[in-house]
């Protein structure tokens, strides 16, 4: 068995603008790094693009059809301060999702043990009805109800230690008990969700933490407050929104981070995964705004999934 890399030149097509910190250069960065000899074994494939179907499971039709009818034939369209799309989006979007899709149809097919889409933009902020936080699509959650839909799964969990807490997966989730949302993230930070009073209908399971915190207490925390809860839970499939701006150089949080703390919690799951869904993992690039980091801390997590 083998790790898939699953992207798509189209998501270099997505074009922010000068100066916004969620960039081309940030996947250039990734598959640079996932370029070098170590990484020969990874096998390659193109992102499809999603269907309006897949992405309506997450968004509804008429949400999904607005965000691809606002979508630019040229200059930039701002659907919020943060989220700017300009006419390479449109198919940057579909493909980001659909590169999860189909990460979920390779593993559940036993094409793959585990999987890693380098794509962007990132989809964890997108909530059911809003683009907000650099999102237009909640990429995880379409795969994670694609594989509830298609698959037939009972349980599907998402871990998302990006820095900023994915409010937009916890939305999709929280009324939903097939699905488990475990999130590390920075508190206080944007979205300002994230709370650990925040439990959906039991489902929900928020670990933040102080500004200034570093990798032991990152680690602590997981393994007391997301680990036995993902126990409890037995996913089918495991997924991963593997954000790595919690990273000490990266500039816009305040965690302390660095590679070898990716490359923990990652083992970590890989662990658990192996325990209660024959090793099953689709994780999917949400943050990080660092190119040297991002590259370095994305190269270790893939490390880990290719070792599993």
């Amino acid at each position: 068995m083998t790790t898939l890399l699953i992207t798509h030149q189209a998501c270099l097509g997505h074009d922010t603008a000068l100066g916004h910190p969620e960039r081309p250069a940030r996947l250039q960065a990734v598959l640079t790094a996932l370029s070098g000899p170590e990484f020969e074994a990874l096998a390659l494939r193109e992102a499809p693009e999603a269907t309006p179907a897949e992405l309506a499971r997450v968004h509804g039709a008429e949400y999904v059809a607005a965000v691809l009818a606002g979508m630019p034939t040229d200059g930039y369209v701002r659907f919020d301060d943060d989220t700017i799309a300009s006419p390479g989006s449109r198919d940057a979007v579909v493909r980001a999702a659909g590169a999860v899709r189909a990460a979920v149809d390779a593993v559940m097919g036993g094409e793959a043990t585990n999987a890693f889409c380098a794509v962007r933009p990132p989809g964890h902020h997108a909530e059911p009805n809003r683009a907000m936080g650099f999102c237009f699509f909640n990429n995880i959650a379409v795969g994670a109800f694609h594989a509830l839909a298609v698959h037939g799964l009972d349980r599907v969990a998402v871990v998302d230690f990006d820095v900023h807490h994915g409010n937009g997966t916890q939305a999709a989730f929280e009324n939903d008990a097939r699905l488990f949302f475990g999130s590390t993230h920075q508190m206080p930070l944007y979205p300002g969700t994230g709370r650990a009073a925040e439990r959906g209908v039991g489902n929900i399971f928020n670990a933040p933490l102080p500004p200034g915190a570093a990798g032991e207490t990152f680690r602590l925390v997981f393994a007391e407050r997301i680990l036995p809860e993902l126990e409890q839970f037995r996913p089918d499939l495991l997924m991963i929104s593997a954000g790595f701006d919690a990273h000490a150089a990266d500039p816009l949080a305040q965690l302390h981070l660095v590679a070898d703390d990716f490359a923990w919690v990652t083992e970590k799951l890989v662990e658990l995964a192996s325990r209660h869904c024959a090793g099953r993992i689709v994780s999917t690039l949400e943050g990080g705004y660092d190119l040297e980091s991002l590259a370095a801390s994305a190269a270790a997590h893939v490390r880990v999934l290719m070792a599993a």
